[in-house]
């Protein structure tokens, strides 16, 4: 009973992460397809390619036109970002930023919005700047909480942190600290992400090749059972 079970989950534990990577490509194919305006590409252009007026024909000729449509659009969208990314490193990347910053915290709304989306984005996506340090702080009763420097110092000399909620990071608290009620940790901004968007289990030491892979004991139950007899026989030889 526990060998199935022990099989069953180390096979979930491969095909599981997989399986949620295929839907969530799938889901980003649909959004990307359907967004995607049919003035781009037309199935008709792929007759020479593909001709034939039955419905197999007219099927593969509309399927292929959507799929190179999301590769166009994944294509533009690309080098658009890496375009904007760009400009970003420059002074009139900089005044653009700011002004767009400015408008859009005038706005009610779209000010909530916009701020947890950059905030998120920047924590995924950025270069850590934002979260220097991994620490631990005690809340209360001795409870012991992941957070990260933010390199602020107040005007009493007490550190910034961020304390984030699990697992959604783009949630949490901006609490101020003294020094000697911080502990820092010997981990990078990474490993500490990780748990805590994993709600505690995962491991981004195992994520990155080290210690990869589920130890389980395999025991060979005939050369187990020969090294008994061998061993019986021995003790009946004494």
């Amino acid at each position: 009973m526990a060998s199935w079970k022990r099989d069953f989950a180390s096979g979930l534990i491969v095909l599981g992460p997989i399986l949620v990577t295929l839907y969530v490509i799938y889901w980003l194919y649909g959004l990307v397809a359907g967004l995607t305006p049919g003035l781009i590409l037309q199935p008709e252009a792929l007759k020479p390619f593909i001709p034939g007026d039955g419905a197999q024909a007219i099927q593969t000729r509309e399927q292929l036109a959507q799929f190179l449509r999301v590769i166009v659009a994944l294509t533009v969208f690309t080098i658009l970002t890496f375009s904007i990314g760009y400009l970003m490193r420059t002074t009139v990347g900089g005044l653009v930023e700011r002004v767009v910053d400015n408008v859009a915290n005038r706005v009610p709304v779209m000010r909530v919005v916009y701020n947890a989306s950059k905030m998120a984005a920047e924590t995924a996506f950025g270069e850590q700047d934002s979260l220097q340090k991994p620490v631990k702080i005690e809340t209360w009763n001795g409870l012991r909480m992941t957070a990260f420097k933010t390199g602020k110092v107040t005007d009493d000399g007490r550190e910034v942190l961020f304390l984030p909620t699990s697992p959604n990071i783009t949630t949490g608290f901006v609490v101020e600290v003294e020094s000697d009620r911080i502990t820092e940790l010997d981990e990078d901004v990474e490993d500490a992400l990780t748990r805590v968007l994993s709600a505690g289990f995962g491991d981004a030491s195992r994520n990155r090749g080290m210690d990869a892979g589920v130890s389980i004991d395999v025991v060979d139950e005939t050369n187990a059972g020969a090294l008994e007899d061998a061993g019986t026989e021995r003790a009946d030889d004494d």
